[in-house]
């Protein structure tokens, strides 16, 4: 098993994902990442390489399948036994009223953004408790912490994460592992695409990764425990 620093990021190929990846290669770590499509992880992977120098490690999943979810973290394990941050970034926004959404709205969100971070967390837990350290990010929404008439069943699987998150943290906290929200509002990513707006408007995806490797630079002593980062003009 390799001694290098690991990071595992889900949804790694396009948005905040993305940035992240970057973030942590920057800084020398080794990258196990996910996505749905090979074709934008081998792009990912020649772009970490050959620009930051770095050991990256991908393989295709749906992570909205729970099988898909286990085969990934076993996919981690047999490169590292050592998790050192996890970053839960899957996520997938379908916009709509719980009044007049589409059917299965609801279900394909909360099996994207709740239940794939809470199996791979599951799996790789006992890793990170067994080293008596680790980081544990959710990557989030604004949606999470402030209701709007638009956002439906997105917003109840950003509240559940919510959920899921404070009590990680409550459970994690004597254990030196740390546990961080990430809360961010609109942000330039491929969810925006074809809205009329300038592309000032929104927050940078580069902005979301380095206040989160920020949070994680701090000491073991202490912990951000959530991040909420808005547009400067406010909300969309």
């Amino acid at each position: 098993m390799s001694k290098s620093k690991f990071v595992v990021i889900t949804g790694g190929t396009k948005g905040i994902g993305k940035a992240l990846v970057q973030k942590f290669a920057q800084n020398g770590y080794s990258v196990i990442t996910c996505a749905r499509n090979e074709e934008d992880l081998n792009k990912l992977k020649t772009d970490i390489e050959q620009n930051h120098g770095a050991e990256i490690h991908t393989k295709s999943s749906d992570l909205s399948q729970k099988e898909e979810v286990l085969a990934f973290a076993d996919f981690v394990q047999s490169i590292t036994d050592t998790v050192d941050v996890l970053i839960n970034n899957t996520g997938v926004f379908l916009p709509g009223s719980i009044s007049e959404e589409p059917e299965g709205n609801l279900e394909k969100m909360m099996d994207t953004n709740l239940y794939s971070a809470y199996h791979l967390t599951r799996q790789l837990l006992p890793a990170m408790l067994k080293q008596k350290s680790g980081h544990i990010f959710s990557i989030s929404s604004i949606a999470g912490i402030t209701a709007y008439a638009s956002g439906g069943s997105y917003s109840i699987t950003k509240y559940a994460m919510q959920g899921f998150t404070k009590c990680l943290r409550e459970e994690l906290k004597e254990h030196n592992i740390r546990v961080t929200a990430v809360l961010p509002g609109a942000t330039y990513t491929a969810s925006w695409e074809g809205v009329d707006l300038p592309e000032e408007r929104f927050m940078k995806s580069e902005d979301i990764a380095n206040a989160v490797y920020s949070a994680y630079e701090l000491s073991s002593q202490t912990v951000v425990e959530e991040i909420v980062l808005r547009p400067q003009l406010g909300d969309i």
